[in-house]
């Protein structure tokens, strides 16, 4: 059997990051992936990570980044206030990427200026 799944959204908040008992590292975050289909849709996707991953994600990720999550699809049988029993999913990340490259802004570079041909001092 495979279990692999790959979605691509923006964080809906700031990850959240916990240590076990153990003190391994797991971190929260929520993906928003919008559907290319009918009407335009949203589902939320609660994603989970672990050790490097989740000190990754934790550190260079924030509410609003895009990211494209890949790892395996997970359910979680429970139940609420009301004694119903309830499923809920999530991702279990192996692997986050950035979804789009971050483009620094730079300070205008000084203006260049033409040097005097008479200036023999200069080390080149």
């Amino acid at each position: 059997m495979l279990n692999n799944i790959t979605i691509a959204g923006r964080l809906t908040r700031d990850p959240e990051l916990r240590y076990t008992k153990s003190e391994t590292p797991v971190a929260s975050f929520t993906i928003a992936c919008d559907r290319d289909f009918g009407d335009h849709e949203t589902d939320f996707v609660d994603c989970v990570a672990w050790r490097n991953t989740a000190e990754f994600v934790s550190k260079y990720f924030k509410q609003g980044t895009l990211a494209i999550v890949k790892g395996r699809l997970e359910s979680r049988k429970w139940q609420d206030n009301e004694g119903k029993n309830r499923t809920s999913w999530n991702v279990v990340a192996d692997t986050v990427y950035f979804g789009e490259s971050k483009r620094k802004e730079t300070p205008a570079s000084p203006q260049m200026t033409e040097l005097d041909d008479d200036d023999g001092d200069l080390p080149f």
